[in-house]
This record gives structure tokens, sequence and C-alpha cells, in this order.
């Protein structure tokens, strides 16, 4: 048993492997992530980017070789090799680097700005507990289907009462149906909504305000919140999912050794028998 599991541990595999779980080697990827961030983020100053061009292209290359090598390593480390592609996370962060190796030198110098600040989302695919975050947020999608529904509809009933009521009087909020989803959506954010679209319509409309008022009690305080709710709950869920994987492995560690413990007892009290019999 202990040559076996040698075995697998020796050779590149079982070290590519034990490099890719090791924490420091983690913590050293998220860093230069962070760090290639940081430089992206510098590089939009026109002032500080000409002067020191050839420097940026330096860093990006290191970036790049890093990065390259981290993934290479990656790879190597699956068992299978081919496994490590059926990880979601695992293809997003390959995607990523090998965009911007493919793009490295061309002429789609806006599209692989973007890959390069896409690396900074790669922290998602480092982290754990991000993963299940947005994990989280994904199962969320299926539950607010009905939820979605429902505010397309508000928006669609109220879309069409603001552009009958207040096409005219104020065309720039409300002259045509689209131009009023629009409006309805910068109130249902609570941004400006009472002195810069209702207030200059109480003019002409005292009535306006029970247009508004009841749009944001069922649009942002029922509808929204639902979102806010199921959003929680699924979080919530994750998190228990989490917690319930870590006591099992605790529980069966504890098992583990329980036998152990029970294996070494039996071999002493046989060990003790056969001694009184001589």
């Amino acid at each position: 048993m202990f040559y076996k599991e040698n075995q697998k541990k020796s050779g590149v595999t079982g070290l590519c492997n034990t490099i890719a779980e090791n924490s420091r080697f983690k913590n050293f990827i998220i860093a230069m992530i962070i760090l290639n961030a940081i430089v992206i983020g510098v590089e939009t100053y026109p002032s500080l980017y000409l002067s020191f061009q050839n420097g940026f292209y330096l860093i990006e290359k290191i970036f790049i070789i890093i990065f390259t090598i981290e993934i290479i390593i990656r790879i190597a480390g699956s068992r299978p090799c081919l496994g490590f592609f059926k990880d979601g996370w695992n293809l997003f962060d390959f995607f990523i680097v090998a965009s911007s190796l493919a793009l490295a030198g061309g002429h789609f110098v806006s599209v692989l700005r973007i890959l390069r600040i896409l690396r900074v989302l790669r922290t998602i695919s480092i982290i754990p507990s991000l993963q299940r975050m947005i994990g989280a947020l994904l199962a969320t999608i299926p539950a607010m289907g009905n939820i979605a529904f429902l505010l397309g509809l508000l928006f669609y009933v109220f879309s069409v009462m603001g552009t009958i009521f207040f096409g005219s009087i104020s065309p720039e909020y409300f002259g045509s149906m689209h131009v009023t989803l629009l409006t309805l959506f910068q109130v249902v954010t609570l941004e400006s909504w009472a002195s810069g679209v209702m207030r200059p319509l109480l003019g002409e409309s005292p009535w306006a305000w029970l247009y508004f008022v009841s749009f944001i009690l069922m649009g942002t305080f029922i509808v929204i919140n639902l979102f806010i709710g199921v959003i929680v709950n699924n979080m919530q869920e994750s998190q228990a999912e989490a917690q319930e994987c870590v006591r099992q492995l605790e529980a069966d560690a504890l098992k583990k050794e329980l036998a152990e413990v029970k294996e070494l007892l039996m071999e002493l009290n046989r060990k003790v028998s056969s001694d009184s019999g001589k």
C-alpha cells in the first residue's frame, strides 16, 4: 500500500500535482493576478504608459510566461491529463491564457487588452470561497425565471401607462415605450426619481405621484426584494452544503482513526493472549 502511494506521487505528474495544490503556489498566482491588474490600471494613464512603454511590454511578457507555466503545471498534474478540461473554471483559465498567447504581438490590441483585464477574474477560479459564491449565484438563475417574468410584466404595463399618461407632457422621459422603459429602470433603482422625473410632472399632472409610488412599491420593495431573497437563500444553502462536506470529511477521518485504533487493540489482545498461552 505504501509503495503504491509513493508510486502515485512520483514522476512528473505527481510533482506537478504537488506544486499545483501547494498553498504557496496558489498564493503566488493570486499575487501575480492582482499585480497584473494593477499594471493594466496604470497603463490607462497615457503619460505613464508612453514614458515606460518598453517596460510595460516586458512586464506583460513576464506575466504571460508565468501564467502559461502555471497552466502547464496544472494540466500536467491532472489525473488523467485531460481531466483538467472537465472543470469549467479550468476551461476559463485555459481560454484566457491561450487567447493571450494567440493574440500576443498581433494587431488585435483592443481585444488583447480586454482579455488581459479578464485575467483579474481568474481570482474567482483560484479562491474556493469565491467559486462557491458564484456557484450559488448561478444556481439562482432557474429560480429567478418566474420573478423575472413578473418584473417584465410590471415594466411592460407601467411603460404603456406612462407613455399614454405623460408622453405629451414629458417626451424626454415618456415620449415612446422604449424611452419609458429606460425611465422606469432609473426609477426602480431609486436614482433621482423624485427630483429628476416625478416632480417636474406634478405641475401638469398632480396625481403623477400615485403612478410612481405604486410602481416603486411593487417594483422595488416587492419584486426586487424577491430577487435578493432567492440569492440569499441559495447562498445559505451553499454555505450549509460546504459545512456539511467538511463535517463529513471530519467524520470519515475520525472513523478511519477509530478503525486503526481498534485494529491495533485487537492485535495487542492477540499478542497478549499468545504470550499468556505460552
